[in-house]
């Protein structure tokens, strides 16, 4: 069993908590360069023994706690990026930065990172290995994660890793997972598709790529839903679509851009060649030609058995059975965090932050809003549930 002093001690330190959290929130950063973020996370764990690694094309750092015997090694990972949006929550402690918010609660990880930190650390003669913790910017689309495997900052590598992501419109300190896929793969497309242009009363003398363009989108939709298994989820969504210039001119080409989103590696190969299939054959239909470029993203979030279950059992221990949400299937989000659990067994759970007591928490601004509120009073349980995992698994492994 875990200490049951453990919440408790997360709790005492929730000034410090929401403290860093604040700090962070007001001066957000962008991308894989946020040495302001990390500068703060340093300062306020200065006085803990912590060995730091840091370099490589990151400013992304991990800190080793080394505990009293040796033992196994298991990571915790928080990120520390935000988004390019203006903030809209009219908070004492909004960004003062034009154009950047942390509406995705990365501010949030990385405070209850630094939490769990001061709790090992407070127990580390106790236990027995080591705990790596993973401060890591340029998760927003960044590949953040894999750039700091490649950097060799995640060397050696643990046995196992946990994260967490906050949700604000999930019930207050609820937690959330599920073995398996939890995240999609996230993939970027991009279709040109060109003809000849002209002026718009005379359409018969040009090769109008505007018709052909719409047809490729209901096409696509049409492809999800007549060549993949409704079972094994597939979205491939058109978000931008861009063409000519006044309101009585035939552009020469239309840009296409969008999303693949997919839960396995053979739908994800089967995806990228059905796109172009399409696209091309659609446009050759009306007379043009279409380019298509498919930019790999983040791979799918898998999640090992043994790591949730471990999860599961820690949340139990901490906040109550009843506490633990099982996820019936998985987010078509994508996570960075999966490239690390493609080289090491582990887990990302989901925190409720919707305000506490609230019954409408379903109705709360989502993430990547720029109205997006985090109940603070939440985030001592995030701390506790890293800090717990990290305990159990130094312990016990996943037995």
């Amino acid at each position: 069993m875990l200490h049951p002093d453990l919440l408790d001690a997360a709790r005492a330190l929730s000034d410090r908590i929401v403290t860093l959290r604040r700090q962070i929130h007001a001066e957000p950063e962008l991308g894989l360069e946020t040495p302001k973020t990390l500068a703060k996370v340093r300062t306020a764990l200065a006085h803990l023994p912590l060995e730091w690694r840091e370099g490589g094309r990151t400013t992304g750092a991990v800190a080793t706690l080394k505990c009293g015997q040796p033992g196994r090694r298991v990571l915790l990972r928080g990120d520390m990026d935000a988004l390019p949006m203006d903030e809209q929550t009219g908070l004492d402690f909004a960004s003062a930065v034009p154009g950047r918010m942390h509406a995705c609660g990365h501010d949030t990880h990385t405070a209850m990172l630094a939490g769990a930190a001061e709790l090992l650390a407070a127990r580390a003669q106790e236990l027995s290995g080591e705990i790596q913790f993973m401060f890591q910017p340029g998760e927003e689309g960044f590949h953040g994660a894999r750039h700091m495997l490649n950097d060799g900052l995640i060397d050696p590598l643990p046995e196992a890793a946990f994260a967490l992501h906050v949700m604000p419109n999930a019930r207050h300190g609820a937690v959330a997972g599920r073995a398996g896929a939890l995240m999609a793969a996230a993939d970027q497309f991009d279709i040109v598709v060109k003809g000849s242009g002209g002026h718009a009363s005379m359409p018969h003398d040009t090769h109008d790529p505007v018709p052909g363009a719409c047809a490729i989108v209901t096409a696509l939709q049409a492809m999800v839903t007549r060549r993949f298994n409704a079972a094994d989820a597939v979205v491939v969504t058109v978000s931008m679509i861009h063409a000519g210039t006044a309101h009585n001119v035939i552009a020469d080409e239309v840009a296409l851009r969008g999303t693949i989103r997919t839960l396995s590696p053979h739908h994800r190969e089967k995806a990228h060649a059905l796109l172009a299939e399409t696209a091309e054959a659609i446009a050759k239909g009306y007379g043009l030609t279409a380019e298509v470029t498919v930019t790999p993203g983040f791979p799918v979030t898998l999640c090992d058995p043994r790591a949730v279950a471990l999860g599961q059992a820690v949340t139990g221990e901490l906040f109550g059975a009843g506490e633990w949400v099982s996820l019936p299937a998985p987010i078509m989000g994508a996570e960075d965090f999966s490239y690390v659990l493609e080289q090491v067994p582990g887990a990302m759970f989901f925190l409720g932050v919707a305000a506490e007591g609230d019954d409408d928490w379903r109705s709360a601004c989502s993430i990547h809003s720029p109205r997006m509120m985090v109940d603070e009073a939440a985030l001592p349980r995030g701390t506790a549930l890293l800090a717990g995992c990290a305990i159990r698994f130094l312990e016990s492994g996943f037995d």
